[in-house]
């Protein structure tokens, strides 16, 4: 690897301010303030289980809906990772497997693809909003889908099965944690894995 692959990236809008700094060859340290304590448990997941050094940091109008604040994080952090991994040469790039937590059983499938596409085959339990401030279940769907669209990635989320919304959630992360840090990694002495020679 010829420069380290780290970013720093910023977003403030009237609904939010966001920074996030990410290393992806780091060792998974972890600092995660968004105000919403399970989202930040969600993230925690991303980097350690990705094996990413990722610091969030984020003030949003939380006292309205945790929405703007998982959206923009989202973003940001997609952004970052976008950034962080640039030309994408010599990188896996592929990367699935099947993720479990407890009785639920999740499969994720990702290609730094460069062409964003999402798909959430994950039918969620009745659930009431998770924590204080509330975090509602089906924000993941919406959090997931930011991160792939603005890192540019193809994500696939398939729920085998499961009854526990927390645990769901969990695995759905943890999986795509594993994933990107399959297909970031380098392997020695590849270019761009791409035939157009460009990802």
């Amino acid at each position: 690897m010829s420069a380290p692959r780290r970013s720093h990236r910023t977003r403030s809008t009237a609904e939010t301010s966001i920074e996030v700094s990410i290393d992806l060859d780091g060792t998974g340290v972890t600092s995660i303030a968004t105000g919403i304590p399970f989202y930040d448990h969600m993230l925690d997941q991303l980097g350690r289980h990705g094996g990413f050094d990722l610091v969030v940091k984020a003030d949003g109008d939380i006292h309205i809906d945790a929405h703007h604040t998982v959206e923009d994080t989202a973003i940001v952090v997609g952004q970052a990772l976008a950034e962080a991994w640039g030309d994408k040469a010599g990188v896996r790039r592929f990367a699935s497997g099947l993720y479990p937590l407890d009785e639920a059983l999740v499969e994720v499938a990702l290609d730094l693809s460069g062409r964003p596409f999402f798909v959430w085959d994950v039918e969620l339990p009745e659930a009431i909003p998770l924590g204080t401030p509330p975090f509602d279940p089906s924000l993941a769907e919406h959090a997931l889908q930011s991160l792939a669209t603005a890192a540019g990635i193809t994500l696939h989320v398939t729920l085998k099965r499961g009854r526990n919304v927390h645990h769901i959630i969990e695995a759905s992360f943890k999986g795509v944690a594993r994933c990107l840090r399959d297909a970031v990694r380098v392997e020695s002495g590849a270019g761009i894995p791409s035939t157009k020679g460009s990802l």
